[in-house]
């Protein structure tokens, strides 16, 4: 079998899992577990046999024409080079890691099926992004994503928090497919076709006519794909979701499929540099702004929604200075670590029976009770910080080694200015990003209180995919020598310069927040335990925001408990209120947009139903009473018809002898 064929086969698998699940979900529920895993681990076990195949050779480019337009082509084409090859890998390794995760942490949810079906279709879609060499086709893969993710993000629809979760994730990805969308049919417009290959063609030769506002459309629409700035708001809030789904989004399709989009048509946003500038600047925003938000956070999936978010823009900045294979390096290795974080807060939410990290810090001994979670998310949080030896180390320099060559004046593919942007803000988000997760680590696993509830080990199928995603958050930074011949033949191993200043910028961050940690405990122990909510009120009041909570969970008793040790209200100071509401964008934009919508919707409403309704009305009116009237002359009398017909004939007479006489006059 061919390698093309075997290419086509990795979206298709999980779309057939997908139709049988839905069509066969609930008739034979027998078969849901395996419609779920099998399609996705065949899609996975083909993608690799694919990428050894490609072996980081000659891209490998075949098309058919779709349909006869009669004008700009659409093409079903396929586009495997090292990018896509791998890319696809890390899909097809999450969504089967997703599968057989959540066959263990929903196996008492009535929806599963649809959900098991949903998350096939998903992954479908964004292995038709990774793959596709068409725009158009590359489009419905963009588009189906979003439509999943609004029904995945909405599971729990019983709920207020899911239902507006889901919608504000679809209205604000909508906001940027808008202006996505214009400038997609743009760069058709300028090359003369959507295939990829033949765009790239086009700007090489200086073909493009607007490529300033070409780029910028396209941003806007990768800004609310990838959730940067400032169309950002709406993951954190899509945490209302189940935890695997939430893995599955932050680490492998959606929110990755930005920063895959950019790295494909980089040359397109690279044609302008003020573009670049404002990728960069988009980026610096997007980093440092996530990371403050972070520390702020009190549940755990929302510390790592804005984690999320920060280091797609470590991403984001990477292609701003040039370099994609920076930028894909850091996507692989973030996808695995981040998967790994996701499920692992899962094993934790499933075990404390809360997502609130200070209801957990008032347990003692939950380390203990879930030694595989805590095991692995140690790992996951140490490459998240970029602590070496562990992956993120690795694809974080190459982002920040890339910024210095532009920012020094080395690489002349970026404008300086975006290479400073980019390395300052890097700096500092690597001192706020090991910050936030000493947090997250000490607060989970080093509470003290009641005794943490003990129930048992957690199921192998949760513990399991944990420790398969550990390897490559481990390991995966030793791949980046030969990565560089996979991308564009660039180095991506670190450099002492910025090796120094990452690290040092990480350990002042962690060793910081411990020592402000230490601090808040001790006051907390001074003020007794006792004072505060207990863990059971926290928990409950978290089950009442969440619903995973209430319906994963195992049933908990009371913890007494005293006020929470937090860092990060020490190390935020007065920013803390406000980063934790997320610097109040959602408000802002409800002031600047929701509430001028709704004022003009109204107003709208207003002039529909009093002015034109009001047309409407009088023309019926009218109508009616007309026809009341010509009906009080219908009395059935023979005698009255007469007499009006009477009546009506010397009438008739008389204005005939006056007109007579009027003109025989003249």
């Amino acid at each position: 079998m061919s390698t093309t064929t075997l290419a086509v086969l990795v979206p298709v698998l999980p779309f057939l899992g997908a139709v049988a699940g839905l069509l066969f979900g609930r008739t034979a529920p027998g078969f849901v577990r395996p419609l779920a895993i099998l399609p996705t681990l065949g899609a996975a076990v083909l993608a690799v046999l694919v990428a050894v195949r490609h072996g980081g050779g000659t891209a490998i480019d075949t098309a058919t024409e779709l349909t006869p337009t009669g004008s700009v082509p659409i093409e079903l084409s396929l586009h495997l080079d090292g990018f896509a090859v791998l890319v696809a890998v890390l899909v097809g390794v999450v969504a089967t890691c997703v599968q057989l995760y959540s066959t263990a942490y929903l196996r008492d949810d009535p929806r599963y099926p649809s959900y098991a079906a949903l998350v096939s279709l998903f992954t479908s879609a964004m292995l038709l992004v990774v793959y596709s060499g068409d725009l158009m086709v590359l489009l419905v893969g963009w588009e189906v994503m979003g439509i999943c993710s609004y029904f995945l993000v909405g599971h729990y629809w019983e709920t207020e928090a899911a239902r507006s979760a889901s919608l504000k994730a679809f209205l604000v990805t909508k906001l940027g497919d808008v202006p996505f969308l214009i400038g997609l049919f743009a760069l058709a417009t300028d090359a003369g076709s959507f295939r990829i290959t033949k765009i790239l063609g086009t700007v090489a030769a200086g073909g493009l006519d607007h490529p300033t506002l070409i780029a910028l459309l396209l941003l806007a629409g990768v800004a609310g794909k990838s959730a940067q700035f400032p169309l950002h708001t709406w993951l954190p809030d899509a945490m209302a979701g189940p935890t695997p789904v939430s893995a599955l989004i932050h680490a492998a399709t959606m929110v990755a499929a930005g920063v895959y989009f950019i790295a494909r048509l980089l040359p397109v946003f690279a044609a302008s540099r003020a573009a670049l500038v404002v990728m960069a600047a988009m980026a610096a925003v997007t980093m440092v702004g996530s990371a403050l938000a972070a520390l702020a956070q009190d549940d755990i999936k929302r510390v790592l929604a804005y984690s999320t978010v920060g280091q797609l823009g470590y991403m984001t900045g990477a292609l701003a200075v040039g370099d994609r294979g920076a930028a894909v390096f850091h996507l692989l290795s973030h996808g695995a670590f981040k998967a790994l974080l996701f499920l692992g807060a899962g094993v934790i939410i499933h075990a404390a029976g809360t997502n609130s990290l200070a209801a957990m810090s008032r347990m003692d001994g939950l380390s203990k009770r879930i030694p595989d979670a805590f095991w692995t998310m140690t790992i996951a949080l140490l490459a998240l910080a970029a602590i070496p030896p562990f992956a993120g180390f690795f694809s974080k320099e190459a982002v920040l080694v890339a910024a210095e060559h532009t920012a020094t004046g080395h690489a002349e593919s970026a404008p300086g200015a975006a290479g400073w942007l980019v390395l300052t803000a890097g700096l500092l988000t690597a001192l706020l990003t090991a910050a936030y997760a000493t947090r997250l680590w000490l607060m989970a696993f080093r509470g003290r209180g009641a005794a943490a509830p003990d129930h048992g080990k957690e199921p192998v199928a949760m513990t399991g995919v944990l420790w398969l995603l550990a390897i490559p958050s481990i390991a995966f930074g030793l791949a980046a020598g030969p990565l560089a011949d996979w991308f564009d033949g660039r180095e991506l191993t670190p450099t002492l310069t910025t090796s120094l200043l990452g690290t040092g910028a990480a350990v002042v961050g962690g060793l910081l927040t411990y020592a402000l940690w230490q601090r808040a405990t001790a006051k907390a122990v001074a003020a007794g335990y006792g004072a505060g909510p207990s863990a059971s009120v926290a928990a409950a009041e978290s089950a009442a925001e969440t619903p995973e909570v209430a319906e994963v969970t195992h049933d908990h008793p009371a913890v007494p408990a005293g006020s929470a040790p937090d860092p990060g209200k020490a190390f935020l100071g007065p920013l803390h209120r406000h980063a934790a509401d997320g610097f109040h964008l959602d408000a802002v934009y409800d002031r600047l947009f929701v509430r001028p919508v709704r004022a003009a919707a109204g107003l709208v409403r207003f002039l529909d139903r009093e002015v034109v309704d009001t047309y409407v009305r009088g023309a019926g009116g009218s109508t009616r009473l007309l026809g009341s009237l010509v009906r009080r002359a219908q009395t059935g009398n023979v005698q009255s018809y007469l007499s009006a017909l009477l009546a009506g004939a010397v009438v008739l007479a008389i204005a005939t002898a006056v007109l007579a006489n009027v003109n025989a006059g003249s």
